[in-house]
This record gives C-alpha cells, sequence and structure tokens, in this order.
C-alpha cells in the first residue's frame, strides 16, 4: 500500500471555547490535486495552518509521508505555502524572489540561479526575471509565487485560496494555468477555497467541511451528484427538494401544462404555477411554485433568442426530472424518520 502524502488523524484545534477543527481524519495522495471547500468559519485554512506547522493541534496528528510532523516547526516540513497576497518582496526583483529559499538554505548562487530559471520557465515567466513586483500582472504575481514554492521542491503545496484576489477573467485563467502547473511538476497540491466552481474545475477529489468537520470526501462528480449531507447538496451548486427526493435545477424541464407526452420508464413530473423568470445571459432560471407547497429552480440554456422568454409569471407548468437525476441525503433520511 503506498504511503499517502498528507495523513491527519483525529486533528483538532480550539482557540478558546471555540473548536475550529473539530475532528478531521484525512488521506492525501502522493502527486494529487486535492482542495477542502467550505465557507468561511468552516475550519478549511486552520486545517491548512496545521498542516504548514503554523498552528499546533489541540490533539491529534499530522503525517507527511509516512513521516510524523505535528510538534516539528514549518521549516523542517517537507511544505511550501501560497497565500492570497502572495507575499512577495517589494524590493526584489523576480528572479531574486524565486530564489529566495534556495539562499536562506545556502544552495551556491549559479546552482540557485539556474533552479530559478528552470521554476520561472515552468509557470512562463521567463523573460521577466528582472521586474519588480509592482511592474507585473495580477496573474503575473500569483505566478512569481507559484516559482518561489515550487523551486524548493517540496513533497506538498499548500495553497491558501491563491486566486482570491483576482478578478473573474483572470481567475479563470489562471485556474487552467494552476493545473497545468500541477501536472508539469507532479507534486501534491492542496487547495484551499470557498468557491465551489473552483474546486470542481480543479480537484481530483475535494474535502467538504462545514463547522470543522469533513461532511464529504470524493471526486468532484460524486460530491456534486451525490451529496452525502444537506449542507453539500446545498453549499456545492443548489438543488430542489421534491418531496422526499433532491434535484439539481438542471436536471429539471418545465413544460406547459397542457403539453402532451408520453412518459418513458423513470419519468417523474409535478405540477406547478411559475413565480419567475430570470435571465442570466447563458441560462434562464425558471422558478416555480409547485401544488405541493414546494418551491423549485429550474435552468434552461437560452439556445433561442433571448426575446424568446420559455414561460411567464402566473403560467401553469409541468416540472419534469428522470428518477436516475434523484437523490437523498443523509439529513433527510432523518428527518424522514423522525416524521414516520
Amino acid at each position: 500500500m503506498s504511503v499517502s502524502a498528507v495523513r491527519i488523524r483525529g486533528l483538532r484545534k480550539a482557540f478558546g471555547a471555540v473548536e475550529a477543527v473539530a475532528g478531521v481524519d484525512l488521506d492525501i495522495g502522493d502527486g494529487e490535486f486535492f482542495s477542502m471547500l467550505g465557507p468561511s468559519g468552516s475550519g478549511k485554512t486552520t486545517v491548512l495552518r496545521l498542516i504548514a506547522g503554523f498552528e499546533r493541534p489541540t490533539a491529534g496528528t499530522v503525517e507527511l509521508a509516512g513521516r510524523d510532523v505535528t510538534s516539528l516547526p514549518p521549516f523542517e516540513r517537507d511544505v511550501n505555502t501560497v497565500f492570497q497576497d502572495y507575499a512577495l518582496f517589494p524590493h526584489l526583483d523576480v528572479l531574486r524572489n524565486v530564489e529566495y529559499g534556495l539562499k536562506v538554505r545556502r544552495v551556491p548562487r549559479a546552482e540557485r540561479r539556474a533552479r530559478a530559471r528552470e521554476a520561472l520557465r515552468g509557470v512562463r515567466l521567463e523573460g521577466l526575471e528582472a521586474r519588480r513586483p509592482a511592474e507585473l500582472s495580477g496573474g503575473q504575481r500569483q505566478r512569481v509565487a507559484l516559482a518561489r514554492a515550487l523551486v524548493n521542491e517540496p513533497r506538498v503545496l499548500l495553497l491558501d485560496e491563491p486566486l482570491g484576489a483576482l478578478d473573474l477573467r483572470l481567475r479563470e485563467e489562471m485556474q487552467a494555468e494552476l493545473k497545468a502547473i500541477q501536472r508539469r511538476a507532479g507534486i501534491t497540491f492542496v487547495f484551499v477555497t470557498h468557491d465551489q466552481e473552483e474546486a470542481l474545475t480543479l480537484s481530483d477529489r475535494v474535502a467538504v467541511l462545514d463547522r470543522g468537520r469533513i461532511e464529504q470526501v470524493g471526486t468532484p462528480a460524486q460530491v456534486y451528484e451525490r451529496p452525502a449531507t444537506a449542507f453539500v447538496a446545498g453549499f456545492v451548486g443548489t438543488s430542489n427538494r421534491v418531496g422526499d427526493v433532491r434535484v439539481r435545477p438542471e436536471k429539471l424541464h418545465v413544460h406547459g401544462a397542457d403539453t402532451a407526452r408520453e412518459p418513458g420508464q423513470g419519468d417523474r413530473h409535478a405540477f406547478g404555477t411559475v413565480a419567475d423568470v430570470v435571465y442570466a445571459g447563458a441560462l434562464t432560471r425558471v422558478v416555480v411554485d409547485l401544488d405541493s407547497g414546494e418551491r423549485v429552480v429550474a435552468l434552461r440554456q437560452n439556445l433561442a433568442a433571448a426575446a424568446d422568454a420559455p414561460h411567464r409569471p402566473g403560467e401553469r407548468v409541468r416540472v419534469g426530472w428522470h428518477s436516475a437525476h434523484e437523490f437523498r441525503v443523509t439529513d433527510d433520511a432523518a428527518e424522514s424518520a423522525s416524521v414516520s
């Protein structure tokens, strides 16, 4: 059995009366792009800081490549961290920023220069060695921070919301760049984010955290298509509750109530009244109040002209979906049991 790059057992961290991390067990594979996803206060950044050694756990252990590092300081752990603010030295040029860690470790000048230049090529910044951070774009500064971390050849790279300071377009560009860098480097990335789409786009696996606990660990498809709890179903995308099951908005189809359609095996439907129609560029959201008292949202791709609204408020409609797209979560099961 291969040794995990990161292995956490019974990890707890309390700040006074507040338990930020409340008993986390986690295994992260060698060479994996692993994301910790959750809202503010979920404990994801504290877990990252515990792995890095910036915080000492109240209880539990942290292992890196099979070595217990729980009591070791950050500089004795085979990890590097990239922060949201990049923490570049403004008075040093790009090359000297990247080679700084090697200089601290007393790597000979010729070797550290060669390694720094190679790291810059790896993040596509060759030719910018002489610039200062203030002369770079946000995306370039982010890549300098990555190069500075990667040049030390850590076993694990920890990234604390590194794209959070970028605008939307640049953020999307850097998501693809970050994944490409990870594949080229071949090392383990542990990535912290509150952005659901970012986690699903980048990750091999995702851990969803809430209130210091892990709600679910799985591939992006598993977490999205088969959420384990109501929190995951609501935080990773959105879900509609219809009776005792849940269905994602893009799986719902809205038709006129009188539209004739031969039902197929596994087809489900419910009748209701359109409450609102919201145009959102590529998609239109159709909000329907079902006769059962539940409100659902269906997403419709805008393939026709924008003026061709699919439905109008007050219209009677039939909402359909397929049973294969239904899912249940543990919270629902517990609620059903308490009702019965």
